[in-house]
């Protein structure tokens, strides 16, 4: 009885595990997203197959540098959207460009909809990722190597030169990965997270609240 009682727990999970992706799979060729479309789903609905383009399915977004100084961190993410590249509309991926200045971080944060694969173009990059028990997994990478992250874990990249940019180019397994940078999540949230909460879970005082928040801008 209890043999037959895990065997039916497992199969039930592995059917669960096999429904889990990171997009739906597309029922078509192709679906180009209508971006102007007056109405909301999970996803975009897609224009009339005959009126697509070429130009749907190029994008010149990953192109140019991003601006690295809009933040603290000394990074830009510049990522493919369905308005700059409305081709990848149902095909469950995106792609990203991530510039870093000078010891520029991507500071720890997680992709709750897609698993990714950073290539570093430029520059020598720290890479690693923490799995669910707290074990750290990091690799230096240089122009040509590459780095996977797994879903929905906390990761970073950190450009270890500290007088030259370095650029990667990131896969993503989703249209719509999402991003939460933990910093910014944790003492930069609208309306903030309580001080004695910030304060109990980072083991830290006050005036350390007010000037974290303070230098995240919060």
């Amino acid at each position: 009885m209890k043999t037959s009682c895990l065997l039916n727990i497992v199969v039930g999970l592995s059917v669960l595990m096999g429904l889990a992706r990171a997009d739906p799979d597309p029922l078509q060729d192709y679906c180009v997203a209508d971006t102007k479309a007056s109405f909301y789903m999970n996803g975009v609905p897609c224009i009339n197959p005959i009126k697509a383009t070429i130009a749907n399915f190029a994008t010149l977004a990953l192109a140019k540098p991003g601006n690295t100084k809009a933040n603290p961190f000394g990074f830009n993410v510049t990522l493919t959207t369905l308005a700059n590249l409305p081709g990848i509309n149902t095909l469950g991926l995106s792609m990203a460009r991530v510039d870093m200045e000078g010891n520029g971080i991507v500071p720890p944060h997680v992709h709750p909809r897609a698993s990714e694969v950073t290539i570093c173009l430029k520059g020598r990059i720290l890479v690693g990722f923490i799995d669910t028990s707290n074990r750290m997994y990091t690799q230096q990478l240089q122009a040509g190597e590459s780095f996977v992250f797994p879903k929905g874990l906390v990761h970073f990249l950190y450009n270890i030169e500290a007088k030259k940019a370095a650029v990667a180019v990131s896969g993503l397994s989703s249209q719509s990965p999402g991003a939460q940078i933990s910093s910014l999540a944790s003492f930069t949230s609208n309306p903030p997270i309580p001080d004695d909460v910030v304060k109990k879970a980072y083991q830290i005082s006050t005036q350390d609240v007010l000037r974290i928040r303070r230098n995240l801008g919060g």
